[in-house]
């Protein structure tokens, strides 16, 4: 059964961690001491905070035991906590100056008390930075709840417009920044697309699926759908877009 698989997510590393960048050099804090990136996936995330912030204490959680192992293999030095992220902001006590989140958030329930609850985390002058995909509306997953066989019950994603957000952390927060961003990734072909939400969205499709053969064709036909709504360029190449919505909120 597919699970989550580092190799697979990281075949477009450059292109993941864009909006991470963009994100961690958003954040208007000088000098945090104590920093957790929350879905730290294997820790090219806390690269990107590292690089930002060198004299950082940073940690990352992550509830994919792969995902946690390679980020151990890579940065021994680090503290790597394998947790659910509800489990975790439940029962943590300690203030953290930034907690960070990219391309996690959507795989966890209930916006309106988990944004808030995670603020709480945040000790006096520092902030709560998250990026989530906000495309579920787009083509890739239409097609996947299109093609997926009836019996096939997939994980939810969670994402909501950016008012949503403002009003659920406004009261809260000093200062609440809000912006969304659409990248166009340039891929070598639309097959990439695919291998793309293999490594993501398209997980707990896969995962809901009794058999391989029930998934071998369902990535046929989803292939071959993916091909016909992203034509090549005049160079060979895909526009990819995929939107992206960000929020810091500062105490």
């Amino acid at each position: 059964m597919p699970t989550w698989n580092a190799h697979q997510y990281l075949k477009f590393a450059d292109e993941r961690i864009r909006p991470c960048k963009d994100l961690a050099s958003r954040v208007e804090i000088s000098e945090p001491r104590r920093v957790i990136d929350l879905g730290c996936g294997p820790g090219n995330s806390a690269s990107v905070l590292a690089e930002r912030w060198p004299n950082a204490d940073i940690e990352g959680l992550d509830n994919s035991d792969a995902m946690i192992e390679v980020a151990r293999k890579e940065q021994p030095h680090r503290r790597w906590i394998a947790a659910d992220i509800w489990n975790w902001v439940r029962t943590e006590e300690a203030q953290f100056d930034l907690i960070f989140s990219n391309a996690a958030l959507q795989w966890v329930s209930d916006h309106a008390a988990l944004y808030p609850k995670l603020l709480e985390r945040v000790a006096k002058g520092g902030a709560f930075a998250a990026q989530i995909p906000a495309d579920f509306n787009a083509v890739p997953h239409e097609l996947m709840r299109e093609l997926a066989p009836p019996n096939v019950r997939a994980k939810e994603w969670y994402s909501h417009e950016p008012s949503f957000y403002y009003d659920v952390l406004a009261p809260h927060a000093r200062v609440v920044d809000i912006w969304e961003a659409i990248y166009q990734h340039v891929l070598p072909n639309a097959d990439a697309i695919v291998e793309w939400y293999k490594g993501s969205g398209m997980r707990p499709f896969l995962e809901a699926m009794e058999s391989e053969a029930e998934r071998g064709r369902f990535l046929t036909q989803y292939t071959q759908r993916i091909r016909a709504a992203y034509p090549a360029r005049s160079d060979g190449k895909v526009l990819f877009p995929f939107r992206r919505l960000f929020v810091i909120a500062y105490l």
